[in-house]
């Protein structure tokens, strides 16, 4: 069976790097009808945090990325770390070192100046005499060799094993350090695919040697390359990289998140959205860019639009629901919100943005649009609306058409053209001068509510535009 993982640590909010790699991941595991797995990799525990862990689940959830397993924590595991740990020393496989920090650092120097690659030297590595208290665990890197990594994205990376160091196991306080928790973790979950960033490339050769070392079955990996800011540096808070949750706060559809992370790195022919399913299906490691990707927000809101316009006014609904909660807007007391929705759904770029358009549906306005009032309501203006509200007044059945021929009378009646009409009947039922056309507009409002709006209207340009 297939297994993936996706193991963040705790230490900060689910970013977008982040993400990417965990629907790969996710991506592959359900391709493949195998097991996805959730780790969190806590064992740095002053930083770790119950709010990250939490921040961390919340994104996996919004996303939409469901685990079969987890998540596990790797604090819960560090009896079985200390059994393998212990079982490479009675080996021969590891060993303990004392060497100070001091020590170490002079190795270095002089390893740079001979214009070396600095690492250790080996020094204790056959010692036996190495107290336990103070002293850290080493793993006994091969000396001769080379390790090749059968990357599915990078293709064959060869290193010798004259690279590379005797890494530690485990710290003087005992706690293992990351490369051998994932390697233990990864061997016991039976993984079988490692789906991760290229910033670990430099581990992977040393996590190989481990596995062979413990008898283990290799992963198969593959390395995806960072995503870049826009200035071709690491994407970063500097570059308004934010968490996961920000991206729903900010108003967009997760799956439109996730349709554009796909397509951050990987491609296929020339399709630019992609439905869950079509994800599962397409996704190919190998189809996977080899060059970094710059994460670009214009497009990220042109993808959010996308799935605006096309979701089912249903789905879009239960997304634009946390918004609608956040704006404290009540949406009992008004139309439908799909009715709504299918209304705007062109004029939004984000549900944020579309939860505040709307609010004229379902709220009176104390306040009209500064510009749009200033532009539309003239000395004709009261006048206008009058003659409107008079008609609308006689209207029995409320419905696109009969509003429409309405504003044709009062246009004919009047020998006004649409655009001395429209706008100002726009800012006196909306507060704006922008919305959905008239008829749809103020069928959605409602008759009662566009009357009383009408009378405001007309009270208030008679009294400040009257002599405009």
């Amino acid at each position: 069976m297939t297994v993936t993982r996706f193991p963040p640590s705790p230490t900060g909010d689910l970013h977008i790097g982040g993400a990417r790699t965990a629907l790969y991941s996710w991506l592959y595991a359900r391709q493949n009808d195998g097991k996805f797995i959730l780790r969190i990799e806590d064992t740095d525990l002053e930083r770790n945090s119950k709010q990250s862990v939490d921040a961390i689940i919340d994104g996996m959830n919004w996303l939409g990325l469901d685990y079969d397993e987890g998540p596990i924590f790797q604090t819960d595991r560090f009896d079985r770390y200390k059994a393998v740990i212990q079982q490479l020393l009675d080996e021969g496989k590891a060993y303990r070192c004392d060497c100070t920090t001091e020590e170490l650092e002079a190795v270095r120097e002089q390893q740079r100046a001979n214009k070396e690659k600095p690492k250790y030297n080996g020094k204790c590595r056959e010692r036996h005499d190495v107290s336990v208290e103070g002293s850290v665990i080493r793993f006994k890197n091969p000396l001769e060799g080379d390790v090749v990594i059968h990357d599915r994205v990078k293709g064959d990376i060869v290193i010798n094993n004259r690279e590379l160091d005797d890494l530690i196991l485990a710290r003087p306080n005992g706690v293992p350090t990351y490369n051998l928790t994932v390697v233990v973790d990864d061997m016991d979950m039976q993984m079988t695919h490692v789906i991760r960033g290229d910033d670990h490339i430099n581990n992977t050769p040393r996590q190989i040697n481990l596995f062979l070392a413990l008898g283990a079955k290799l992963p198969e990996f593959a390395h995806v390359p960072m995503i870049l800011g826009d200035d071709g540096k690491r994407l970063s808070k500097r570059h308004g990289a934010v968490g996961v949750m920000q991206y729903r706060d900010d108003g967009f559809i997760p799956q439109a998140l996730l349709n554009y992370l796909l397509r951050l790195g990987w491609s296929h022919e020339e399709q630019e959205i992609f439905s869950r399913e079509e994800m599962i299906d397409l996704f190919k490691l190998e189809n996977v860019n080899v060059a970094a990707s710059t994460f670009n927000t214009k497009k990220l809101i042109w993808v959010n639009e996308q799935y605006i316009k096309t979701l089912a006014a249903e789905e879009l609904a239960e997304h634009l629901e946390w918004h609608l909660d956040n704006q404290k807007l009540d949406i009992s007391n008004g139309p439908a919100i799909t009715d709504v929705i299918e209304a705007h759904r062109d004029r939004a770029k984000t549900l944020k943005e579309l939860a505040s358009n709307i609010r004229y549906y379902y709220e009176d306005f104390s306040e009209y649009d500064e510009k749009a009032a200033k532009k539309n309501f003239k000395t004709a203006t009261p006048g206008i609306l009058q003659n409107l509200l008079d008609k609308f007044k006689q209207v029995n059945d409320w419905n696109p058409e009969s509003i429409e021929s309405v504003i044709q009378a009062t246009c004919e009646e009047l020998e006004l053209g649409m655009g001395k009409v429209g706008p100002p009947l726009r800012v006196a039922v909306t507060g704006t001068a922008m919305s959905p056309s008239l008829d749809v507009t103020l069928n959605l409002v409602g008759k009662e509510r566009s009357l009383k709006r009408l009378e405001k209207a007309v009270a208030f340009a008679t009294a400040k535009y009257a002599e405009s």
